[in-house]
């Protein structure tokens, strides 16, 4: 099946709130001269699109990794495979390592991980739909914490892109100064 273009922009629309986020995110970066790197997997690139839409986020913006099969979690950022079997992918301990592994391998100041099930299958009764883990690492120091969204796919990863925005710079900074 071949989706145009021109669905996926509407899909993936930056819309005001995105640009609020993103805007504090990268006065937050430009104050504290932060650099920042992202691994996502449930929000498959959206995270790193919004960060992008914004005119000299390369002043800020370093990298960010789509991994989302587990060997990509492995092999791309370091997740130890055991952890994944010990936890599951969409756990605080995997998602912490994400953030690690990002933050290690880009040499950025901050870095987010995002891992969870946007639906509308693949949830379970420990795991279920709209459940998304998120983890900040700056420094030693990882800070993770879920959330559950409602809505469909896309509300789901379009809250879960907001969240981790202010998370690594706007209201609900994970690190605030």
């Amino acid at each position: 099946m071949w989706v145009k273009s021109y669905m996926l922009d509407e899909i993936f629309e930056f819309d005001a709130e995105l640009m609020e986020a993103v805007t504090a995110l990268a006065s937050s970066c430009a104050s504290q001269d932060l650099h920042v790197s992202v691994a996502e997997s449930c929000t498959g690139g959206w995270l790193a699109r919004c960060c992008t839409e914004l005119p000299g986020s390369s002043q800020w913006f370093e990298c960010g990794w789509v991994t989302y099969s587990n060997r990509s979690k492995t092999d791309l950022l370091g997740v130890p495979a055991k952890l994944i079997e010990q936890h599951g992918a969409v756990s605080k301990q995997v998602v912490e390592a994400m953030a690690q592994g990002a933050l290690g391998r880009s040499g950025t100041d901050l870095s987010c991980a995002v891992s969870g099930v946007a639906g509308p299958e693949g949830g379970t009764e420990h795991t279920p739909v709209g459940r998304i883990w998120f983890a900040f690492a700056q420094g030693d120091e990882v800070r993770s914490e879920c959330k559950d969204f409602a809505g469909d796919r896309v509300a789901i990863r379009r809250q879960a892109v907001l969240h981790a925005l202010w998370g690594m710079g706007g209201k609900q900074a994970a690190f605030a100064t």
